[in-house]
Order: structure tokens, then C-alpha cells, then sequence
């Protein structure tokens, strides 16, 4: 069942595996948002009904269209995913306590003089070979373990155990594994001295795909957006008024489709680009990815803060909304945050596509150059990997998208993108300026570190560096480029009121 649709290619298999957990998460987010619906829906039915009327009139509507695409994998992945249910059984592992102390008395060898008869004792320690990630022992005597009754004494798999020092037996430091993956149920020790020895042992285990908890994370993002979405339109209807409206009328404009399908074509393009870099075209390809979706949605974000914004002022369209119950702080913010909810959905399209092209392409070098046997835990790190670097794009979006507001509320289009582009690259080139050697040359240095207090350091939202050399971005790095981001588009949209503020628009 599970090479259903592969029609004897694995590479299918191998391919849909990573696409289909988190069309999973995609499709658990909008089982979750459905379910919390039908309650809502059976205490207040106008409630459900305005929830409703709310995903048809904004641009909500186009972001499930996205989740609900990627929950397709969720439902046709998993005939063609490798080893579905294992990784089902493995998400449900994921909140136990993987950590396990058993304490055993280990009675001495018999015997007398220096002729022991070193009789194995059998003890309890039931755990998957397959989910074993370490085991530690500590003894008050010298001891030997094994897997094995017996023949496990004298192999290379033994584990020696010396009194009062700890041996911590890991699965990746070794060459030779001597559990199975099977079911674990029992140890055997043989204790070389004459006294008695307490041994206690540590299993730490681990689902045995720990890939599954991409599940609950991306049911999480797919939740969040909504509530976001949802919170917006109820705690702010006249700022979420203008935010739609905004959103719907720049998701209209030609550019806006010209930009996705050109996007999606390249990303397309890039998968089967020669990069000539023996074997890590995957690394040019996720640089020469995450560059373009930010490139096009920075285009789309000026272009969205000079159409919306400045063109309105200068053609007394703002004016006329002004003169409805709406304040300027409203008018401003909602322009912000209906460009920020077009940008998404675009970079929601472009990620997908460029996610299902990072998927496909360790398989496509390997077809390539002959390669077989491509594992689909190795595509899934791909994918993983080349997430946080959507994040950090969709950050420094932002930040250039309140820049591109703030400017809109003095200057035309034109003036506009100059300005935000001038700041995209001094924002990039800022660090090589202050660590360039012509730090002896004061005049530059100040230059440099003005420029950094002022324009923001986008550098920061650049992993080029981790993709190069294979590490991960940490959560906490995210975590604290996120604040910065909400930090400097707070200040950006500060001044946006205060130029906004005394701006004549009649």
C-alpha cells in the first residue's frame, strides 16, 4: 500500500515522504481550526456565521487554499509515503518521558582462590533497539554487560563497566551496534569481583522518527495564522477594514500575478540549473531560492507601500477615507498590515513551490550521477533546513515593508524604491564595512557604525553562511531575529504616523 502510487519507482516514495508530514501537520491544523468551528458553531451560531463571512471577504480565504494544497499531500502522501505508519507511531511517542533509571543488585562471582565460575545475572531493561539513543551504567564494581547470554562475553559488543566510574554507551559513537531493532527485553551482566554490585541503568530513548514532530509544528503555524488573521478583524475591525481592503486590491494588481508565476517558473528552473559544484548544488540552489522569493516579495512590498500609500495621498483617495470614522493611525498601520498580508500569501505560494523543488533535488543529483538509495530522512533534512531561512526572509520583508510605509507618507514611487533598495544593500554591505581592514581610517568607521544604528543590519536575516556549511539555524536565533524585526518595524511605523500626522491632504 504505501508504494501504491509509486509504480515501482521509490524514488516517489522517497520524495512525497518529507512533503507528506507536513502536508500532515497542514492537514492536523485544519482538522484542529475545523473542530474548534463546530463547537463554536453549536453555542453561537452568528458567531460561526461572522467567522465565516470573514474567511470569504479577506484574503484568508487564498491562505487555506495554500494549507489546504499541502494538506493534499497529507491525504495522497501517505499511500506513497515511506513507512507512514511508523512515523504516525513515532508522533506519538513524542511527549513521553524518554528517560529511564532501572536499579538492580548484581550478586559476586562464586568460587574460590582465583577460580570464579562468573555465572550471568539477567536483568530487566525492556526498551526498541530502533529508538536507543544511549544507555548509561554505574557501578560500585567492576562488571560486564552484554546483550547476549552468553557468547555476548567474549565478542566485541560486550560494554565493560568499571566500579565507580561511569560508562555511557552511545548508539552514534559506535561502529558495532549489539541490540537489534527489534524489542529489548533483557541485559545480562557478570560481575568480575567478590562482592556484591548495585548497578543502576539509564536508557534514554527516543521516537525512532523524530522527523514526526514536524507534524505538530506546522499544525501549530497553521493555526497561529488563522487566530492572527481572526484576532486582527475582531479586536480591529476599522484598522482590518482598510488591511483587506488594501491586501484584496494589491493581490488584484497584474504585477502581483506576474511576480508569483514568474517566481514559481524559476524556482522550477533552478532544480535542474547545472551549478557545477561537485555535489553541493543543493547549497546553490537554497541560497539562489531564498534570495529570489526575497527579492520578488520586497519588489511586491515597495511596490504595494508606493501604490497604496503615497499614489492615495497624492490622489486624494486618503483623503476620502479619512473622512469616514477612521483615524490616521488606522489609515497607516492597516496599510502596513494589508501590504505584510498580501507579501504572505505570496511567500506561502512561492515556499511551497520551492519546498516540494528542495525536496526533489538530492533525488534528481543522484539520478544524475547514479546514485541509488537515496534515503527520505536525508530529503527531509533538506526541507527542514531551508525553512528558517523563509522565516528570516519574511522578517527582513517586513522591516524594508514599514521602511517602504514610512517613506510612502512623504515621497512618490519613484523616490520610494530608490530609497528602499539604497537601504536593502548598505543593510547588507553595513557589517563588511565595520570588520573591513580600513578600520584604521576613522571617517569610514563612523560612516559605518552610523549606518548601522540607522539603517537596519539586514545581514542578520542572511544565512548564507549556515547553508554553506551545513548548521542549523537555532530556534533562538530566530527567536531574536523575529524581535529585532518587530522592533525596527515598530520604529519604522512610528515615524510613519509622525510624518503622516501633519501631512496636508486636501
Amino acid at each position: 500500500m504505501s508504494q501504491l502510487f509509486a509504480v515501482g519507482e521509490p524514488w516517489v516514495g522517497t520524495w512525497l515522504t518529507s512533503l507528506w508530514i507536513l502536508g500532515a501537520g497542514a492537514l492536523l491544523g485544519l482538522a484542529i481550526l475545523a473542530a474548534v468551528w463546530a463547537v463554536i458553531h453549536l453555542f453561537s451560531r452568528k458567531f460561526s456565521a461572522e467567522i465565516l463571512l470573514g474567511i470569504q471577504e479577506g484574503v484568508l480565504k487564498y491562505v487555506l487554499l495554500v494549507f489546504c494544497f499541502m494538506a493534499g499531500f497529507g491525504v495522497v502522501g501517505y499511500f506513497a509515503a515511506v513507512t507512514p505508519n511508523e512515523i504516525l507511531e513515532s508522533l506519538l511517542e513524542l511527549p513521553r518521558d524518554h528517560t529511564v533509571t532501572y536499579t538492580f543488585k548484581i550478586p559476586p562471582a562464586s568460587g574460590e582462590g582465583d577460580v570464579l565460575d562468573e555465572i550471568p545475572e539477567k536483568i530487566s531493561v525492556p526498551f526498541k533497539g530502533r529508538e536507543l539513543r544511549s544507555l548509561t551504567f554505574n557501578s560500585d564494581q567492576s562488571l560486564v554487560v552484554t546483550p547476549e547470554a552468553e557468547a555476548g562475553f567474549t565478542s566485541a559488543t560486550k560494554i565493560d563497566v568499571a566500579g565507580n566510574e561511569a560508562k555511557v554507551w552511545t548508539r552514534r559513537a559506535q561502529l558495532i551496534n549489539p541490540f537489534s531493532d527489534d524489542q529489548v527485553d533483557h541485559l545480562f551482566v557478570r560481575n568480575q569481583s567478590e562482592t556484591a554490585a548495585t548497578l543502576s541503568v539509564t536508557v534514554e530513548t527516543a521516537p525512532a522518527h523524530m522527523e514526526a514532530a514536524a507534524i505538530p509544528v506546522m499544525a501549530l503555524f497553521v493555526i497561529l495564522v488563522v487566530l492572527a488573521y481572526l484576532g486582527m478583524r475582531t479586536a480591529a475591525p476599522k484598522l482590518s477594514a482598510v488591511a483587506m481592503a488594501t491586501s484584496k486590491s494589491e493581490m488584484a494588481q497584474p504585477l502581483y500575478l506576474i511576480l508569483m508565476a514568474m517566481g514559481s517558473v524559476l524556482l522550477i528552473t533552478f532544480l535542474v540549473v547545472p551549478y557545477n559544484t561537485f555535489g553541493e548544488d543543493i547549497k546553490v540552489l537554497k541560497d539562489s531560492g531564498l534570495t529570489l522569493i526575497m527579492v520578488l516579495c520586497i519588489i511586491q512590498a515597495v511596490w504595494a507601500s508606493g501604490t497604496s500609500v503615497s499614489e492615495e495621498i497624492e490622489g486624494r483617495t486618503a483623503l476620502t477615507v479619512l473622512s469616514k470614522p477612521i483615524a490616521r493611525w488606522q489609515f497607516v498601520l492597516g496599510k502596513y498590515l494589508g501590504i505584510m498580508w498580501s507579501v504572505g500569501v505570496l511567500f506561502l505560494v512561492l515556499g511551497v513551490v520551492f519546498l516540494i523543488v528542495v525536496a526533489y533535488k538530492p533525488i534528481y543529483d543522484g539520478r544524475e550521477s547514479s546514485k541509488t538509495g537515496i534515503l527520505w530522512t536525508l530529503v527531509h533534512f533538506e526541507v527542514v533546513r531551508t525553512i528558517p531561512g523563509l522565516v528570516l526572509a519574511f522578517l527582513e520583508t517586513s522591516v524594508l515593508a514599514a521602511v517602504g510605509v514610512a517613506i510612502s507618507t512623504r515621497l512618490p514611487m519613484l523616490a520610494n524604491f530608490v530609497l528602499c533598495f539604497s537601504i536593502y544593500v548598505l543593510g547588507h554591505l553595513t557589517p563588511l564595512i565595520i570588520q573591513s581592514d580600513a578600520q584604521a581610517f576613522e571617517p569610514v568607521v563612523f560612516v559605518g557604525r552610523l549606518l548601522a544604528t540607522v539603517i537596519p543590519v539586514l545581514d542578520h536575516f542572511n544565512i548564507q553562511a549556515a547553508i554553506a556549511s551545513g548548521v542549523a539555524v537555532p530556534l533562538s536565533y530566530l527567536g531574536w531575529a523575529f524581535v529585532y524585526s518587530l522592533l525596527y518595524s515598530a520604529i519604522s511605523m512610528f515615524l510613519a504616523l509622525v510624518l503622516f500626522e501633519d501631512r496636508d491632504l486636501a
